[in-house]
């Protein structure tokens, strides 16, 4: 009888998805053996020798495993389920994970998929519009760089607001760029205490954990993802003023200063203002040579009757600068190479990335190749091991952008006056070639074109830095993590749910960065050209032993934790410059004085003990409690040691029987509360508890040393209080969600610098005495709007408010004073504060203030300032000191909007965008071009709206030369915007076409990303910053790109 049920019989079957439509190269095996094969183009499959009484298992690459037992039968069929709906419901939390419908805490979820499915260099860029509650800036346009990440508002004024990542389990200290996309399985976003207090000191402003892919066990698979694109700029560029509107503009300021500042009648104004315009311009040896129209000279090129360019005067040049510097079809291409597949006991994937972006600025470009390994081996029941290893290297070509200075090629091309030339010109317009017959550049000084200096950036030409100066940097980056697992996974032991895990996680770069500036022309000219090495390395490890125990009990089910560990960190920094440089090497060797040679390194460590309890009570009622400890070496031993906690409780009111009446349509209702304390010692890179020395120059030039800092052993945490209030609900088999949430985020003992006494010799000292509060709502709403075969459509709306206000500074200081941005007490961080309009005056073309300060003198006869009621002027300097306050970059509310839809079985369609409601932004690049007070930069267009003459009505003060204003309120620039982040069209290739070629599936598709921003203002980025000022910087990027997607 036994022989009977045992014998071996030959099954066959069909592998389909939920659709119905056919699973390729399914691996179909005997459970507990290496026994199997694959199912064909048909998704069929045949096993011979299968004992009758075997348990089969069929899975593949993007599915859940799924296992029919025989039974004796002939034909077993199988439906495998799409991964993607069982990730839904195990949340990636500290140390573990968790099941959506008992999880307290606050956590979102993005897909491997969805991430990659932007052609973005940097993992960062994708986040935006992904998780509610997660503030993104734009980063800039430099090739591979990142954005900044906030999580439910500024943390921190002085210490750092950046959320932890956690790479596999373990906390990750590398080069986010080093991480290719398209090797994470999924982004977890860890917002609360309950999710995020166990990470202690480094988790309080958010968590975001990556997992990444694993192989599949029992099938081989191999695929290749590549796509080509085009890049162009994202933005419009500023609206500026043409070569005669820039002349004529000169002019009239030329003329406004001498008629209304120093009393010339109109005549007499416009006279000085004709023989003034060409050293305005040209400078004062000779400068005709930078007048453009060689048929009149500037004496004689305007109609002074009416102050416009005599109509039949002609350009011999007109050379657009950022035409010049700019690649308006910049490419990009991207190839992934992966195989993963496994056995019943063994998991692996090989993964190899090549990234190439070059900038829409020339001569700026980023590589990276990565290479990703990683392996499971469940050697016994009760023993698991398993490594991931991630390397990367990384070289880009980049340009200073962060600046007002002449090294800044982007700023100065943007705004350098139109009437100057890119390219050498002899006095009559023509271009003076090489011996080669090639266009030489134009530097604007007298020593290189043999007439004129120009009044702007001598010595400079924008085109010419990006290829005379060198910058590049190269990046080499390991990331490692291992692990052990002893715990059985027979059901049946004794000690089942019992597990021991010990992790290391290792984290090592290497930054190398190489500047060098031209011997013959620029900033280093003089000093015969300069060469800087910069430096840094960079290594990390984290290892715990986590025991955690998780069993249910009836109606009772208990998840316990208690674990140790420990955190090391060392950074090495050196930099090295010199003058007196050879053509061609970049080399310190070869130059000749050194400028600088300095180096420091910084160690810091932490140690960690943690412990976890979860709770559930008939499905239903479920409770958590975390611990941890953390000793830091970044305080002095007294403080070194802080407690961090949470509590959370969640109920599942739609499994109580008064809720059954509405079970046919909601599946899950249920309320949540948290509440934790988070902390933050990430308060710089030197000690605060310990005082600083500064010693000399090098070479002798200022021997011995002076005190520059205070010491304070008092220094200890910033600590994070957070409450989280929720609701979520899934209704109609899960085809709409929706989740509520309510926060409050209070950030107590910030580290502010508290003011001395000038007689002390400092200024003050660092002390934990400030503290601020976030709170804020966010909303999602998913929906499953249409699913059927031949067409599905689902929607995600996701809305974020955050409200944030200073609630203490220091004792003795209530305001933060950063120019036109404050930090004050009762205030948001970073309030505008700023003089107040009163509009342009109609009879003189002033710039009218509001002013509550007056001039006045005191018993001593000396002119004091005084406060007084408020009144109108137009000086400058008392408007200066009488600031009012104008908001904040804090949004109303922002989200995004998203939607999938699939069609004709093959076809599929998406796309995401972004939107923010309110907040205000202040533009200093749009601030400068519109009040040019002297020659050489350019005007915005709104300029042309002026003041002209007395009566005149309008918002535009009168232009003049040597004037000076103070920003104004009304500058500030509404923050709102619409922007359309990606567009993807994509089609896959029917099975009967894939299969003759030997494809398991084929996927082609078209992307945008970047594509559109609809905002108040062209040329600016009002997702540049956290802070809300707008200024120098390199642009984002627009992007489309093809590709294909193969499986095998």
């Amino acid at each position: 009888m036994a022989s009977a049920q045992n014998k071996a019989i030959t099954v066959s079957g069909k592998v389909v998805d939920k659709t119905g439509e056919p699973v390729i190269s399914a691996g179909v095996f005997i459970k507990g053996t290496t026994v199997g094969t694959v199912t064909d183009f048909d998704g069929k499959y045949t096993l011979a020798n299968v004992p009758s009484d075997a348990v089969l298992t069929a899975s593949n690459l993007g599915y859940t495993t799924a296992e029919q037992a025989v039974n004796g039968k002939a034909v077993v069929d199988f439906v495998l389920q799409d991964e993607s709906v069982i990730l839904d419901d195990v949340i990636v939390v500290a140390y573990g994970t968790a099941k959506k419908e008992s999880f307290t805490g606050s956590a979102s979820v993005v897909k491997g998929d969805e991430l990659s499915k932007r052609p973005v260099g940097n993992l960062t860029k994708s986040f935006e519009g992904a998780v509610a509650g997660v503030q993104v800036t734009s980063g800039g346009g430099q090739p591979g760089e990142g954005a900044s990440i906030m999580v439910r508002g500024a943390g921190s004024v002085n210490a750092s607001s950046s959320p932890l990542y956690v790479v596999d389990g373990v906390p990750y200290d590398g080069a986010i760029s080093a991480i290719n996309p398209a090797d994470i399985e999924t982004m977890t976003v860890l917002k609360d205490a309950s999710a995020g207090a166990l990470y202690g000191a480094r988790g309080a402003n958010g968590v975001i954990v990556i997992t990444t892919k694993k192989g599949n066990k029992d099938r081989v698979n191999v695929s290749y993802k590549g796509n080509f694109g085009v890049a162009a700029r994202a933005l419009k560029r500023y609206d500026l003023v043409g070569m005669s509107d820039y002349v004529e503009l000169t002019y009239e300021a030329l003329r406004n200063s001498a008629q209304y500042g120093t009393g010339m009648d109109f005549d007499a104004a416009s006279v000085y203002a004709a023989n003034n315009l060409g050293q305005t311009i040209g400078g004062l040896k000779s400068p005709e040579y930078y007048n453009p129209y060689k048929n009149y000279s500037w004496s004689e090129l305007i109609d002074k009757s009416t102050g416009k360019i005599h109509d039949d005067a002609v350009a011999a040049w007109n050379e657009n600068w950022m035409d010049e510097i700019s690649n308006e079809k910049a490419f990009r291409t991207e190839h992934v190479l992966s195989v993963s597949g496994g056995t019943e006991k063994t998991t692996y994937l090989y993964s190899l990335g090549y990234y190439k972006e070059n900038g829409t600025l020339q001569n700026t470009d980023f590589d990276r190749f990565t290479g990703r390994i990683s392996g499971d081996v469940q050697a016994t029941d009760w023993f698991k091991m398993g490594m991931s290893a991630n390397l990367a290297h990384a070289v880009s070509d980049f340009q200073d952008a962060t600046g007002s200075a002449t090294s800044n090629v982007w700023y100065t091309a943007q705004f350098m006056a139109p009437v100057y030339p890119v390219y050498l010109k002899d006095m009559e317009g023509n271009n003076v070639l090489d011996a080669n017959g090639n266009r030489q550049y134009e530097y604007g000084s007298e020593e290189d074109n043999g007439y004129a200096n120009r009044v702007t950036a001598q010595g400079f030409n924008s085109k010419a830095e990006l290829y005379n100066n060198k910058a590049y940097y190269k990046r080499n980056s390991v990331s490692a993590r291992t692990f052990v697992k002893f715990g059985t996974v027979n059901k049946d032991a004794l000690l089942y749910g019992l597990n021991l895990d010990i992790n290391l996680g290792v984290d090592f770069t290497d930054y190398g960065r190489t500047t060098t500036n031209d011997k013959y022309h620029g900033n280093a000219a003089s000093q015969g050209g300069t060469v800087s090495k910069y430096n840094t390395r960079t290594m990390s490890y984290t290892l715990n032993e986590l025991l955690t125990y998780r069993r249910k009990f009836g109606e009772h089910s208990v998840d316990l934790l208690a674990g140790h560990e420990y955190y090391r960190y060392n950074y090495n920094y050196q930099l090295g410059s010199k003058s007196g440089i050879v053509d061609g090497i970049d080399e310190l060797g070869s130059a000749v004085t050194t400028l600088s040679n300095t180096s420091y390194s910084n160690d810091y460590a932490i140690e960690s003990v943690l412990a976890r309890l979860n709770y559930g009570f008939r499905d239903r009622y479920y409770f958590d409690a975390s611990w941890r400890t953390d000793g830091s070496s970044r305080f002095h031993k007294s403080n070194q040691w802080g407690n961090f906690w949470s509590v959370g409780a969640s109920w599942r009111i739609s499994e109580e029987d008064f809720m059954k009446s509405t079970s046919d349509w909601l599946n899950n209702l249920t309320l949540k509360a948290s509440y934790g304390v988070q902390g933050n010692d990430n308060l710089g890179s030197y000690y605060v508890w310990q005082g600083r020395f500064s010693y000399g120059w090098a070479n002798g030039t200022r021997p011995g040393s002076t005190a520059s800092s205070i010491e304070n052993k008092l220094v200890t945490w910033e600590k994070n209080g957070n409450l989280n209030t929720g609701i979520e609900a899934s209704m109609f088999g899960g085809r709409l969600t929706t989740t509520i949430e309510y926060y409050s985020r209070k950030t107590r003992d910030m580290l502010l610098n508290n003011p001395l006494a000038i007689s002390s010799g400092f200024s003050g000292y660092d002390d934990n005495v400030g503290s601020m509060v976030n709170r804020g709502l966010e909303a999602s709403l998913r929906g499953v709007i249409f699913d059927r075969s031949d067409f599905h459509w689902d929607a995600s709306l996701m809305l974020s408010m955050n409200r944030n206000k200073v609630t203490e500074l220091t004792s003795s200081q209530d305001v933060i004073n950063y120019g036109s941005v404050v930090i004050e007490k009762g205030k948001p961080i970073y309030t505008f504060y700023m003089s107040k309009s009163a509009g342009v005056s109609p009879s003189t073309g002033r710039q009218l203030y509001y002013a509550y300060y007056r001039y006045a003198v005191d018993k001593t006869g000396s002119i004091v300032t005084e406060k007084c009621d408020e009144y109108v002027t137009d000086n400058v300097g008392l408007a200066a000191l009488s600031k009012y306050y104008y908001g904040s970059r804090q949004a109303l509310f922002s989200g995004s909007f998203s939607s999938n839809f699939t069609f004709f079985k093959n076809f599929d369609f998406s796309f995401l965008t972004t939107f923010s409601v309110g907040g205000k932004i202040y533009d200093s690049l749009y601030g400068g071009a519109m009040n040019v007070t002297y020659a050489g930069n350019n005007w915005h267009k709104n300029v042309l709206r002026r003041w002209q003459k007395p009566g005149d009505i309008t918002d535009v003060p009168l232009v003049e030369i040597g004037g000076s204003r103070s920003s104004t309120g009304e500058e500030l620039i509404d923050a709102s915007y619409f922007a359309i982040k990606n567009i993807t069209l994509g089609y896959t290739l029917p099975s009967s076409l894939t299969k003759k070629a030997g494809i398991g599936a084929c996927r082609v598709f078209v992307t945008a990303d970047n594509l559109a921003l609809f905002c108040h203002m062209d040329g600016m980025d009002p997702q540049y910053n956290f802070t809300g000022t707008v200024s120098y910087t390199y642009t984002p990027s627009r992007v489309v790109a093809a590709g294909i997607d193969i499986n095998f």
